[in-house]
């Protein structure tokens, strides 16, 4: 029984022992607590609150914007007034930059901000001081958005360094300010007929694609002035203006759509073809042009310049043709070249022609007995390609003597005595002849035909496409 009752009076003080530590320990706490937060209402002035410190602000800020937004009270599945008339939709745009232009493609890429306005009464808030709430892409996945899309387009993607480029701006009224900053690769469809002294009229469509114009109305919020554009420099191009307009897409199997058009006309600098394609070709025209200077006789020094120019032709359509798309119509470089081709092919075809007439000439002369019968033409040239005077012998002319009483001669006395009388014209046939009997007069009509042909062509080719 005493062994009992020790036990008891043991318990009994360990027990009032720890109540008096324990009421010291939470004295000193509840101290603690009292000190830190006198201590933090002096440090912020009182604006935070010591329980709001304790907990996750981020949290308790997305908490009071879901409760303030009512997001959860709404099905944003379905559009604004959905029942009613068609929504009414603003579209701002500012184009950033072209930043390519394809003509093998038959596309461009432009970056540009895409802006939205609407009114969504589900989102309207109460505000004291009536200012806006600017939002990113977290709280853009929640919500109710227009699905607006580009038609034609090949490749889009939204901007996401070092965030998504979208912004969400909501009024206390409900109106809402949605803007996407996009790439687009959209396709134009170019006409080449008068490539590279082109224009070409390219835009780009934006229009929902859910929404028909009995649910969307889409619009330009300012007009003209809903289109505007910053400073654009193209290499090959000049923009000439851009300007906005709207119609309407038809669609058999879910109606008429609204569409939206920004259209700019892209006008092409002809200074690098002219460089690069126009001035070769023109020099390797020219350059044809010195075989008709060069002696007749000399084989191998003309056919080496008609062919190096041929040849040199040649590359230039093939670099034309391999950066150009492979249509089915006849482009104006290519009969600017081609022309140039032609002609540089006539004067190889022309020397063709002058050594065959000149073998004709001194194979008649052989016959007739003015060349020697041991004159072996190809042993003339076989050194240097030409024929030497001093291998041939001609007949010299009659001399004609000033003395008035010598006699006249046989051929001056076979004349008519009766005064001058006109020669008839000549035929085709003894023209023909004429240029066959004397080869030299070739190169002689083609030193002012060829320059003066060329000269006129390329007055009717810069006058029709400039």
């Amino acid at each position: 029984m005493k062994v009992d009752a020790l036990t008891c009076l043991t318990v009994a003080a360990a027990g009032l022992v720890a109540m008096a530590t324990g009421g010291r320990s939470s004295g000193r706490r509840r101290h603690k607590e009292v000190f830190l937060g006198e201590n933090s209402k002096f440090k912020f002035g009182g604006r935070i609150d010591y329980k709001l410190k304790k907990q996750d602000s981020t949290k308790t800020l997305l908490i009071k914007t879901e409760q303030l937004l009512r997001i959860e009270e709404h099905d944003f599945a379905m559009r604004p007034g959905f029942g009613g008339a068609a929504i009414p939709v603003g579209i701002d745009v500012q184009v950033e930059s072209i930043d390519s232009i394809s003509e093998v493609n038959m596309d461009f890429t432009m970056t540009l901000y895409l802006r939205h306005y609407w009114k969504d009464e589900r989102l309207a808030f109460q505000s004291r001081n009536n200012q806006s709430r600017t939002f990113d892409s977290r709280l853009v996945k929640k919500i109710w958005v227009p699905d607006v899309f580009f038609a034609h387009s090949k490749r889009s993607f939204i901007h996401d360094t070092t965030m998504e480029n979208i912004m969400l701006r909501v009024y206390p009224d409900g109106n809402i300010l949605y803007s996407v900053r996009v790439t687009v690769t959209s396709l134009c469809s170019m006409d080449f007929s008068s490539f590279p002294l082109d224009t070409q009229n390219c835009s780009l469509e934006l229009e929902s694609y859910a929404y028909n114009e009995n649910d969307l109305m889409l619009y330009w919020k300012n007009g003209n002035d809903s289109l505007r554009t910053d400073e654009i420099v193209l290499s090959q191009f000049f923009i000439e203006h851009f300007q906005p307009s709207s119609g309407l897409a038809f669609y058999s199997s879910t109606g008429w759509y609204n569409r939206l058009f920004i259209n700019f006309i892209l006008r092409r600098h002809i200074f690098f073809f002219m460089l690069q394609t126009y001035f070769p070709t023109m020099l390797m025209v020219v350059l044809s042009w010195v075989s008709f200077w060069i002696d007749r006789r000399a084989v191998p020094a003309r056919v080496s310049l008609g062919i190096t120019t041929v040849l040199t032709m040649s590359t230039i359509i093939t670099g034309v043709s391999s950066s150009m798309p492979q249509v089915s119509y006849v482009k104006a470089v290519d009969i600017y070249l081609w022309t140039s081709f032609l002609f540089v092919f006539l004067s190889v075809i022309e020397y063709a022609a002058v050594n065959y007439c000149t073998t004709l000439e001194e194979m008649r002369k052989m016959k007739r007995g003015k060349l020697p019968s041991t004159f072996d033409a190809s042993q003339a040239m076989a050194f240097d390609g030409c024929f030497h005077d001093n291998d041939m012998e001609l007949t010299p002319f009659p001399r004609v003597t000033s003395d008035p009483l010598a006699a006249p001669s046989p051929q001056l006395e076979a004349r008519p005595s009766e005064g001058t009388r006109l020669r008839p014209q000549r035929s085709v046939r003894e023209n023909v002849d004429l240029l066959l009997s004397n080869s030299y007069m070739i190169d002689s009509y083609s030193r002012l035909a060829f320059p003066l042909s060329y000269l006129l062509f390329n007055t009717i080719y810069w006058s029709l496409y400039s």
